[in-house]
C-alpha cells in the first residue's frame, strides 16, 4: 500500500517528516496529497523542506472547508493526520474548549473525513484534552469520529522522552480506522515503545539520551540572559503563582509556542555555561546552588536550532527553515507548535510494520 497522506494543521510538517523517514528506513512508499496551515511562516518552512509543487495547498482550513466543492476536489488519500490547535484545551491556555474558535476547527476535520472517508486517522493534542470539562470534550471528539464511520478508535498519552528525544512532552494520540481490526489489537504507549526499541538504533531519526546531545557550546551572545532579566527568569513566582524555578534540566521541559517571550525557569529551558561545558552533566545536575549563586552564572536560553532538535528535526531541516529568512521568534513558535517527529515515527512503525495495519 502507498501511504497517501493529507496533513491538516501541518505546522512545519512533523507528521510528514516521520512518514518520510519511516518510508526511507523500511522501503515503503508515500505520497502527500495536500496540507493545510494558516501561518505563512510555518508554510514557508514546510515548503522549504518538502516537495509540494503537485500537492493541494489548502491554507486556512476554515475558509477551505466553507466551500464543499473544495473538499470534494481533494485527491483521495488513505491517512489523515493533524495536530489540531491545542490552545483551547491546554493547561497554559484558557481551557475554553469548543467555546473557543481554535477548538471549533476540530469540526473542519470532521467535514473533510465525512466527504473523503479516508481509511485511517491519526490525531494529536495536549493530554488535557482527555480531562477537559470532566471528560465531556473528549467524549464529543470520540463520538464525532464514530459518527463519521470509524468503528475502531484507540488513544493513549505518549511522552516524547520515551522515544529518544530529550524533552518531556506528553500528548494524546488518537488512532481511528474504518477497516476492521483484530479484537486483540492494543494501542498504548508501552506497546509502541516496546516495538520502537527494536529498531531505534538502526532508524534514521535523531537520538538523544539527554540535553547533552542537543546543546551547542558556542552560540550567539543574543541568547544569553541580561543581568536585568535574570531575577525574573530565576524567580519562583509571586503569592498567586509559585513554582520552583530550576535551570540545567537534563531532560527539557515541554517546548511552548510562546517560548520566545521567555517565561520563568519553571516553564522554559535555560542552561548555564558551566553546565554546558561540563562533561558529566548528570553529576553536575545534582549539585544545588542558591538563587544568588545561580544568578552570577552566564545563563542562556535554548537556541531555535536546539528547539528544532528537541522536536526531532535535524539540522538540515532547520537550515532550510532559516533560508526562508524567518525570525527567531517565528522559529521558536514553529518548534513549540510542532508534533514530535520521533513519537509519530514510533506510532506509525507499530501500526504499519509491527501490527501490519494500514496495509503494512
Amino acid at each position: 500500500m502507498v501511504i497517501k497522506h493529507l496533513e491538516l494543521f501541518s505546522g512545519i510538517g512533523g507528521f510528514r517528516q516521520a512518514i518520510e523517514l519511516l518510508c526511507y528506513d523500511f522501503d515503503l512508499q508515500s505520497a502527500n496529497t495536500g496540507f493545510s496551515e494558516i501561518e505563512p511562516n510555518a508554510t514557508n518552512t514546510y515548503k522549504a523542506n518538502f516537495k509540494t509543487s503537485n500537492e493541494k495547498e489548502m491554507g486556512d482550513i476554515v475558509t477551505f472547508v466553507s466551500d464543499e466543492d473544495n473538499v470534494k476536489q481533494l485527491p483521495n488519500f488513505n491517512l489523515l493526520t493533524g495536530g489540531f490547535p491545542c490552545q483551547a484545551f491546554s493547561m497554559m491556555g484558557y481551557q475554553k474548549g469548543f467555546k473557543d474558535l481554535r477548538g471549533n476547527v476540530f469540526f473542519q476535520i470532521m467535514d473533510i473525513i465525512k466527504i473523503k472517508q479516508p481509511n485511517f486517522l491519526l490525531l494529536e493534542n495536549v493530554k488535557n484534552l482527555i480531562t477537559h470539562n470532566n471528560g465531556k470534550t473528549f467524549e464529543t471528539v470520540l463520538q464525532c469520529i464514530r459518527d463519521a464511520g470509524y468503528k475502531y478508535i484507540y488513544y493513549d498519552i505518549f511522552n516524547s522522552r520515551d522515544f529518544a528525544l530529550a524533552q518531556n512532552r506528553n500528548r494524546v494520540y488518537i488512532f481511528a480506522s474504518k477497516e476492521e481490526i483484530s479484537k486483540d489489537f492494543k494501542f498504548d504507549s508501552a506497546r509502541v515503545l516496546k516495538a520502537f526499541k527494536k529498531i531505534k538504533e538502526t532508524s534514521s531519526i535523531l537520538k538523544q539520551d539527554s540535553i547533552a546531545d542537543v546543546l551547542e557550546k558556542n552560540v550567539d551572545k543574543k541568547y544569553y540572559l541580561s543581568e536585568i532579566i535574570k531575577p525574573t527568569i530565576l524567580s519562583d513566582g509571586t503569592k498567586n503563582f509559585r513554582s520552583k524555578s530550576e535551570i540545567n534540566q537534563l531532560i527539557a521541559r515541554p517546548l511552548t509556542a510562546t517560548m520566545a517571550k521567555m517565561h520563568r525557569a519553571c516553564q522554559d529551558n535555560y542552561y548555564s555555561d558551566d553546565f554546558i561545558n561540563e562533561i558529566n552533566k548528570e553529576k553536575y545536575s545534582n549539585n544545588t546552588c542558591t538563587k544568588e549563586e545561580t544568578a552570577k552564572k552566564n545563563i542562556r536560553r535554548l537556541t531555535p536550532k536546539e528547539a528544532f532538535r528537541l522536536q526531532g528535526f535535524d539540522d538540515k531541516f532547520y537550515a532550510n527553515a532559516k533560508k526562508t529568512m524567518v525570525s527567531d521568534s517565528q522559529l521558536y513558535k514553529q518548534a513549540g507548535n510542532a508534533v514530535s517527529v520521533n513519537t509519530v515515527y514510533a506510532i506509525l512503525y507499530y501500526l504499519l510494520i509491527e501490527k501490519k495495519i494500514m496495509g503494512g
